[in-house]
């Protein structure tokens, strides 16, 4: 169903030489029990055997080209997937060329050069978000009862993937928790980053409204600003601390079923969350969301109206914030952070 041209297993979608190999090396005995590349290889291909009888699928997204201030969020999906414990289908990783993000920025001779040197000469997407996009729709168009988790990787990630479940299912919303509203147009004349997806996005419902956004606290404008320019609705985290998160949940549940929202694709920035529970991130936030905060609205809500698929992203389990130290232990936090929203999905699903 999907080609292995463009994908690889787990963690190997992370490009290294010998320099952090070893970060790669760790996972991948962990899943397959070999270091041997060509067998873990064998390995992975041989498990979409049992890719028809999955449920819940976890599809990579090493790509941190899209990312803003500080990158290290292509090690995500690696160390995330290292201590998740739940069972799911792992279709794998995108392969990630670091310097490409989108082919629309390459010339034509650019594209057929890096075809010709990674697929033989063959027609594929080469650039991260490109393979995203074909991928998810060939994952959403024949596979309408399977979860999908995209781990980032920094935000631009999510268009591609929002790109593909909106051109495959009715009556969508968007839940978006994130410190910044990702709402221009273009950042330096690039329309496809980690600040411009959810302003694409919502181009494409029919309703803006049926976009929320909770959790945002750094912004070059006010509330009033972004809803009244994109129509979109926010919850900025002062919001949530003054109302309480129950609140806010019903708020969203009215809101949703008011529009006619009968699933919802869910994108959670871990800088959403404050940065004593979230510092290992590339724009970390203060005075934001308790994580117990994001479980309450997200469970509330989606005990209403459904999460069919979900990205996580902006964890850089490598990245370090001088002012954090002696505060918190990093990356063990964040990691407990994501992985905390990880479980919730997980446990939504199977119920």
């Amino acid at each position: 169903m999907f080609n292995f041209e463009y994908l690889t297993f787990p963690g190997n979608g992370v490009h290294t030489v010998k320099t952090a190999r070893e970060k790669k090396v760790s996972l991948i005995e962990k899943l397959y029990n070999t270091s041997d590349l060509s067998k873990a290889t064998d390995h992975w291909r041989k498990s979409y055997d049992q890719f028809d009888n999955a449920d819940i699928c976890i599809l990579g997204v090493p790509s941190d080209a899209g990312a803003g201030i500080v990158r290290g969020s292509n090690w995500g999906p690696l160390v995330l997937r290292e201590r998740i414990e739940s069972e799911y289908f792992d279709l794998g990783d995108v392969k990630v060329i670091p310097h490409l993000i989108d082919d629309r920025y390459l010339s034509k001779q650019a594209l057929i050069d890096l075809q010709k040197k990674n697929y033989n000469g063959l027609d594929l997407p080469v650039s991260a978000l490109s393979i995203l996009k074909d991928v998810t729709s060939t994952f959403f168009k024949k596979n309408k009862s399977k979860k999908l988790l995209c781990l980032g990787g920094d935000h631009s990630i999510s268009r591609p993937i929002c790109e593909s479940f909106l051109s495959e299912h009715e009556d969508v919303g968007i839940l978006h928790f994130d410190a910044h509203t990702d709402l221009m147009e273009e950042r330096l004349g690039i329309s496809t980053c980690f600040a411009t997806w959810a302003f694409h996005i919502a181009n494409l419902l029919d309703h803006k409204k049926k976009f929320i956004q909770i959790g945002i606290r750094s912004s070059a404008y006010d509330k009033t600003h972004w809803e009244s320019k994109i129509g979109l609705t926010q919850y900025w985290t002062e919001e949530v601390k003054t109302l309480g998160p129950d609140e806010i949940a019903k708020k969203c549940i009215e809101q949703y079923k008011s529009l006619g929202v009968k699933k919802l694709y869910l994108s959670f920035d871990i800088d959403a969350i404050d940065m004593q529970y979230a510092s290992a991130t590339g724009t970390p936030e203060k005075d934001g969301l308790m994580p117990f905060e994001c479980l309450v609205i997200l469970n509330l809500i989606s005990k209403e109206i459904p999460i069919i698929a979900a990205d996580l992203v902006e964890v850089a389990p490598f990245v370090f914030y001088p002012e954090m130290k002696g505060k918190v232990i990093e990356p063990e936090t964040t990691l407990d952070s994501a992985l905390s929203i990880i479980n919730f999905l997980f446990d939504h699903w199977r119920s």
